[in-house]
């Protein structure tokens, strides 16, 4: 018997598919599916109803009840702290929830007896300010790509396209997600071996400018920028990397632009290399650059097809996992169950393969959106030979200040290997707070330099 889910699911793939092929990443939608964003669908562009079943609630406005006397940056109190798991999935019973989980997390449940992913009570926690909202409304009309969906022009704060038509909208939806319009990391990232070693790769601290988010409308060349500190190991104390993403990624230096402070010489040094499939050292080469906040940088190198849309267990409201020490959620081949939150959320799925002409370690990925804040939460790759090599997951915190559920900690798992890295990990539990925003002055290589430290 074919279930209803399924077919549900096929058509939603083909109409995503005619979609795709007809806007290839042109936007804007009519007044009237623009106007679903004050009735049927949330303000960024989520079904605001629940599920038929009720295990996905309706969405009513999300969370952003400050607790009495919080500053941001403090260890966060867990909203959800009472909740106890409705079920969990293991390899035994995998199964029977093989709809709900992602490629990535079926390959975890084969290779370890002892993983598991543990579901709660569903809670739609996305909140934003209301300049987000308003602006994401105009967006729907007037926001569209050019350049082969490689630049983004006429955007507002907010999503760029709350009712999508591509792949590659989605993935600019991912890319401006709401995060505030500046922050500070303070972060952990470790990685371990194949024998289970768990070693601290780095202790680093993170400024960061989110210019697409800026209540006045910034829109210059750069949308998001990120300067980090590395604090320890003491070897590599002092070394520094300053990352600028662009609006147009066929733009100046490819649209994204990296420095590097090298501490034992004090001096800066272009990292036109910071992308793509290079290496990450900041997680001891354990992650790629284009894997930092789940996918980052231009997408050039896939062709890129919406799937659609669906339920999936995903990782969510995860404040507890800030709250316990390091060495209690890093285990030796990935990080403790009893501290991952999962719930069960509807996703936008999209995919990449090599486009031609171009040359990626990872051959195809397929990625999972959570359709209130468009953050990627879950991410499969496959190597060259096409088998499963990568599995990627961010948790997602509740950070009333901001308002908002905004992605944090994040898991980069090798099934080859069967190494990972687990990156923006909580020190003392503190993780994330608002920010100032930064004069453009302080993005420039020279402020870089004058930051330096040994």
């Amino acid at each position: 018997m074919i279930k209803a889910s399924s077919i549900r699911w096929k058509q939603l793939g083909v109409a995503c598919a005619l979609a795709a092929w007809f806007g290839h990443g042109q936007a804007a939608v009519t007044a009237e599916d623009a106007a679903k964003l004050k009735t049927t669908l949330t303000p960024l562009g989520g079904e605001r109803a629940g599920n038929a079943d009720g295990s996905i609630p309706a969405w009513t406005g999300g969370y952003s009840t400050v607790p009495p006397g919080y500053k941001s940056g403090e260890p966060r109190p867990d909203p959800y702290a009472s909740d106890k798991p409705l079920y969990s999935i293991t390899a035994a019973n995998m199964d029977k929830y093989a709809d709900k989980i992602s490629d990535g997390q079926k390959a975890m449940l084969k290779k370890y007896d002892k993983y598991r992913v543990d579901v709660y009570p569903s809670h739609r926690s996305m909140a934003a300010p209301q300049y987000i909202y308003d602006g994401t409304f105009k967006n729907a009309t007037t926001a569209h790509l050019e350049k082969n969906g490689l630049e983004i022009k006429d955007y507002a704060p907010g999503t760029p396209f709350p009712v999508p038509k591509s792949g590659l909208e989605v993935l600019w939806n991912h890319f401006f997600t709401w995060k505030g319009d500046a922050f500070f990391l303070d972060m952990n990232v470790y990685v371990t071996s194949g024998n289970g070693k768990v070693s601290l790769a780095s202790h680093t601290t993170v400024q960061t400018d989110v210019w697409h988010n800026r209540k006045t409308g910034y829109q210059g060349e750069y949308f998001w920028g990120l300067s980090a500190l590395t604090l320890d190991p003491p070897f590599r104390s002092g070394e520094q990397i300053m990352i600028l993403y662009g609006t147009d990624f066929t733009g100046h230096g490819g649209g994204t632009q990296a420095w590097q402070y090298f501490a034992g010489q004090r001096r800066v040094r272009r990292a036109p290399s910071a992308a793509f499939d290079t290496p990450n050292f900041v997680e001891s080469g354990q992650s790629m650059f284009d894997e930092i906040n789940m996918f980052s940088g231009s997408p050039e190198k896939y062709d890129w097809k919406l799937v659609g849309k669906k339920e999936m267990v995903i990782p969510y409201n995860n404040n507890k996992l800030t709250l316990v020490k390091n060495e209690d959620l890093i285990g030796p081949y990935f990080a403790n169950p009893d501290h991952v939150r999962h719930e069960l959320h509807r996703v936008w799925v999209i995919e990449g393969t090599l486009a031609a002409g171009k040359r990626h370690a990872a051959p195809k990925v397929r990625i999972y959106f959570d359709e209130d804040n468009w953050a990627a939460v879950l991410l499969d790759k496959w190597d060259a030979k096409g088998q499963l090599w990568r599995f990627l997951e961010q948790c997602q915190l509740v950070m009333p200040e901001f308002p908002g559920t905004i992605q944090m900690t994040q898991f980069t798992y090798d099934l080859h290997s069967g190494t990972y890295a687990a990156a923006q990990v909580p020190v003392n539990g503190k993780n994330i707070s608002t920010a100032p925003q930064h004069d453009m002055s302080f993005w420039s290589p020279e402020a870089l330099a004058g930051r330096g430290t040994r």
